[in-house]
Order: structure tokens, then C-alpha cells, then sequence
């Protein structure tokens, strides 16, 4: 058999625009859409294969998630050397809903949840919406996690209560691939304060070459990760998710109501299980792909925008740009807002018909800066990046 083609190299734009997702929906056809966490890619063909055979057989009752948590031990064996005991899995509707069970699971109401911010914005709407209050413990200069500041964080929790900290691991939006040495400095301080730990790792199949993705209940046994095959295979639309207990917590997982496993889609557990199992040699094409755009990305900045200021992600395919130096008064931070458009995505939209993510609903941190989405074909990338340069140059 031959390579894998680079999957991101397949759809040209014609055939992305007929798109119906929020991606390509939410602004209009003259816009580039390097926002949404959605890939620019077809399905990896067990997948496809997968889900045609489910619509020939009219397959579309309610989920038998057994294969899907097996499809996990076996891939997670293969690509981190980590096989969970099938105990320790239990079917969730998806990642976040899932860290909500979790978060059930080791908190009660009024009790706090640690963030490092700038960090996905979900992580301040969830736990705020289960009734927990959010405390930011912002990432050092370098965007990685900022021992001091975690610390004092994990000394703020609600007196009499049980804090949580809600760790994104490899952490959105900078990219960062926590090392063994850091999580397990983590589970440290957090055995000292009486903190339990939860980890959002659905970007953990995407990293590059440099980096080493550990999972956090390897080193933490009264841990809880929650996982999926939805950013790696561009499977948001069909949900399911895997909550996975370290080995001291799995008893815990009996909290979890029985109808949190009926919350996955039929059509998600079985496209997230023959990508586990089937879509190694896909995945590995589009990490390639997505590691030439990662470079590719870099070298027009230099040319386009060259006072953005960034650092290569080690993982995810999305970019954390800091426009600061273009001037632009951004609004203060505001943690989980749901506002599409501020700051330089707000100008950029406009100006360059170009849309990334804003900033600040990213939190502390998130002020001046936008989000980009790499994760398209090298023409769409540079056309995008081209827009940008013009538009900045123009202010």
C-alpha cells in the first residue's frame, strides 16, 4: 500500500463552502474561516466506511459503547504506551459534558474550579453553570503552567470545600504539551492541598515530533482525563466521549448517572471507534500535513504580519497570535463571553474577511490576541495569511 495523501490537500474551497457546520456557515462567502476547532479535511475512510454501512443497515438505534472503550486501551497502548483497565472507562455524550460528570463526581455545589487561563472558554461556562465558581491561575510568560501562580490558586479554595482544577492537557489555545515532569509536579501539589484533578485531553492525538503527550492519570491515580477521537478525526458533530478514572478513582465512576452513557450518539461511538482502531495511517497523514502547515504558517507571518508575535503549538492545530503590536485596544478580558468577534478578530472579519477566534473570551491573557485554525489546505492558509498582512498594513 501506498502513503496516505495528506488529507488536508483533498477539498479545494468550492466543496468546502457546501459545508453546512458552523464553520463555513456562520459568516458569509467571501470570508476565510480559520476559527472553529473544525478541519478542512474528508473523513478518514474506516470512518467513512463506517458510517455508510450504519445508513445501509438503517442502524440507528442507541449505542453499545463496549467496542468504543476497548478501541481507546488498544490506541492509547499504541500511541502513549498506556493501557487503562476497561474498569476504569465509562461512555460520556462528549468531552465537556463529560467533565461535568467528573466534576459532580468530586465537588459540590459552591466549590471551585481552577483554570489556567487564556484557556478554551468552556472551561469558565460549564463549571459556572453547574454552580461552581472559576479562579484563574494565569500561564507563566513562557505559556507554560506557572507553578507560584497555581499554588496560591490551590490556596484559594472555598474554605471547607473541595477544589478542582480543570487541567487542558495539551492545553488550548497555546498548544502546549505538559511534560511528565510538570503533571507530576501537579499531582503533587495537588495530593499537598487536597486538590482533585480533572484533564480535558481531546487534542492528546495531535502532537508533534518535539513533544510527548503523557496522560495525566498515568501520574496522578485520583485523576480523571476525559477523551475522544472528535479533534483528531473531525468527528464534533457526532458526539461521544470517554471519561477515564486513575486507578484509585475508579470506583468513583459508579457516581456517574446511568443516563450519561445513553448521552452518546450511535453514530458517534461507532465513527470514534473504527477511528481508533483503523485510523492510525490517516492520522499520522494529516499530523504530517498539519506539521507542514504549522511551519508553513510561520514563514508567512515573517513575510505578511511580522510583528505577530507567537510560538509553534507542540500540539492541537491551533495558533495563539498576539497582535499587540499593531495597537490595538482591545476590550478587557472576559472569560467564556460568547461575543463572536473582538479586538483583532473583530477588525480582522471586517477588514480582511478573515475569521479567527477573539481573544478574550479566553480570559486572562486573551486581551489583543486571536485564535487561527491551521488546520486547511496550504492554499486557503497562505490566501488567509496574505489577507491579514494587507489588512494590518492598511491600519
Amino acid at each position: 500500500m501506498g502513503e496516505e495523501q495528506n488529507p488536508l490537500e483533498v477539498l479545494s474551497l468550492e466543496q468546502l463552502r457546501q459545508r453546512r457546520s458552523a464553520k463555513w456557515r456562520a459568516f458569509g462567502d467571501d470570508v476565510l474561516p480559520l476559527w472553529v476547532a473544525e478541519m478542512d479535511v474528508p473523513l478518514a475512510p474506516p470512518v467513512s466506511d463506517a458510517l455508510h454501512r450504519m445508513v445501509e443497515l438503517g442502524d440507528t438505534g442507541y449505542p453499545m459503547p463496549a467496542a468504543y472503550a476497548e478501541s481507546l486501551q488498544r490506541f492509547a497502548a499504541q500511541q502513549w504506551g498506556w493501557e487503562p483497565d476497561i474498569t476504569q472507562i465509562r461512555t460520556v455524550p462528549d468531552v465537556m459534558r463529560g467533565v461535568v460528570e467528573a466534576l459532580k463526581i468530586v465537588t459540590q455545589l459552591a466549590d471551585t474550579v481552577i483554570v489556567n487561563s487564556p484557556v478554551y472558554p468552556p472551561f469558565f461556562n460549564y463549571p459556572v453553570n453547574s454552580g461552581l465558581r472559576v479562579v484563574e491561575a494565569p500561564l507563566g510568560e513562557d505559556g507554560r503552567l506557572d507553578f507560584e501562580m497555581l499554588e496560591e490558586s490551590f490556596n484559594l479554595r472555598t474554605l471547607g470545600g473541595t477544589a478542582v482544577y480543570l487541567l487542558c492537557n495539551p492545553h488550548n489555545p497555546t498548544g502546549v504539551v505538559h511534560t511528565r515532569e510538570e503533571l507530576q509536579k501537579v499531582a503533587a501539589l495537588a495530593e499537598d492541598y487536597g486538590v482533585r484533578v480533572v484533564a480535558d485531553e481531546i487534542h492528546a492525538p495531535i502532537v508533534y515530533g518535539e513533544a510527548e503527550f503523557v496522560p495525566y492519570v498515568t501520574v496522578d491515580p485520583k485523576g480523571f482525563s476525559l477523551v475522544s477521537a472528535s479533534k483528531a478525526f473531525n468527528l464534533a458533530g457526532l458526539k461521544a466521549g470517554l471519561l477515564v478514572s486513575g486507578t484509585e478513582s475508579a470506583a468513583e465512576l459508579s457516581e456517574l448517572p446511568k443516563e450519561s452513557a445513553h448521552g452518546a450518539s450511535h453514530a458517534g461511538v461507532l465513527a470514534q471507534t473504527a477511528a481508533l482502531n483503523e485510523g492510525s495511517a490517516w492520522l499520522h497523514a494529516l499530523t504530517q500535513g498539519l506539521e507542514a502547515n504549522r511551519r508553513l504558517l510561520g514563514d508567512l507571518l515573517a513575510e505578511h504580519a511580522p510583528e505577530v508575535t507567537w510560538r509553534q503549538p507542540e500540539a492541537t492545530y491551533l495558533a495563539w497570535l498576539d497582535f499587540s503590536a499593531y495597537g490595538f485596544d482591545d476590550d478587557e478580558p472576559t472569560p467564556g463571553a460568547e461575543s463572536p468577534v473582538h479586538g483583532p478578530a473583530k477588525f480582522l472579519l471586517k477588514e480582511a474577511k478573515v475569521a479567527l477566534t477573539a481573544g478574550h473570551p479566553f480570559g486572562t491573557g486573551g486581551e489583543r490576541h486571536a485564535r487561527l485554525n491551521f488546520a486547511t489546505s496550504p492554499e486557503i492558509l497562505t490566501q488567509a495569511v496574505e489577507r491579514i498582512g494587507q489588512a494590518l498594513a492598511r491600519r
